[in-house]
This record gives structure tokens, sequence and C-alpha cells, in this order.
């Protein structure tokens, strides 16, 4: 079982990014999973969790994920160093970030500017998920994420995210020819 965690604000679409993942991986590649949201104070910009459990068979814990095999951060200020305690063995944290990290459990990318860039808002779900998809092709593939995104979001920007998906998606290609 592969077991994920988001970490966003309220607003910036942590839930609806594990909701994405969860439906491609159900839905589109046939797998069983979970997306499950944990909300703290119900509004705008306070700490919101998101969760992913992926399988190839019935999966019964209910549990929050605690020990995790990718931590998925929109929001940088949100990073704490202990989150790498709460990594399995050869785990990662994929960071929305502008700042370079040199640890090599921890990938970043500006993700706010490509949103910025291709939606005009600082929406980096869609962004996060292209670049957890060529970071984890064997958990969830590039096509079951692109009909997740056009499914489950309105057609007036179900487009323009599926371009963020792709842009971010070919950057964590790069990533994995570069390091892995």
């Amino acid at each position: 079982m592969y077991e994920i965690r988001w970490h966003g604000r309220g607003g910036q679409g942590s839930f609806t990014g594990a909701k994405l993942l969860g439906t491609a991986a159900a839905i589109y590649d046939n797998r069983f999973a979970q997306a499950f949201p944990s909300f703290g104070p119900e509004r705008r910009g306070a700490p919101v969790l998101g969760f992913n459990r992926i399988a190839n068979q019935p999966i019964n814990d209910r549990s929050e994920i605690e020990q995790c095999d990718t931590i998925i951060i929109l929001d940088d200020t949100l990073m704490s160093d202990s989150y790498l305690e709460d990594l399995k063995e050869n785990a990662k944290i994929l960071l929305n970030s502008t700042k370079e990290y040199f640890n090599k459990k921890i990938i970043s990318i500006d993700a706010t500017s490509l949103a910025q860039k291709i939606l005009g808002k600082p929406i980096t779900n869609t962004a996060m998920l292209g670049l957890f998809a060529a970071l984890n092709k064997d958990i969830v593939t590039h096509n079951a994420c692109i009909m997740a995104i056009n499914s489950s979001i309105k057609n007036a920007i179900a487009q323009m995210n599926i371009e963020l998906f792709i842009a971010a998606y070919k950057i964590g290609e790069d990533i994995t020819n570069e390091k892995f």
C-alpha cells in the first residue's frame, strides 16, 4: 500500500488534489484508493491535510496517515523538518517552493509561478499532482490523472489545469532523468 499526505491551506486545493489522485487511481487505473481530508478551523488560509492510500487490494485502514511514502506540501510556510521523521524508508517530500533544498529527501519546484502563469491564480494542486505522477509512474498514470482532472473539474478551468499538470509532469520527468 502506498500512502500520501497532502499539506496545504484552506483554499489552496490540497483536498482537491487528494481527490484527483484518488479518482485517477481508482476510476482510471483500476486500483483501490482512498482520499480523505482532515480539517482544523474550517476557514480559508487555515492548515488543511489531505490523505491518499493506493493499493492493488481492498483497503480497510481508515486512520490518518502518519508514516508516508510521499508528503506533498502546497505551501512552503507549512514545511517542518519534523516531517522528515514521518517518511518511510526511501520516501520523499514534494514541496512547492522557490527555495532549493539540499536534502535528498526533498524535491522542490516553483509550482506557484507555474500556476500563476497558466491559471492566473496561485492554486498549485494540479501542478503538484503532475510532479507526483512523474515521479511515481508505478502508482498512478499520466493519462489517469488527465482523465480525473477532466471529469472532476469544471469544464471552464479543466483544460488550464491539465496544461498545469503537464507542465509540472515534464519538470518531474526532468528531475527523474537528472537525479534518479
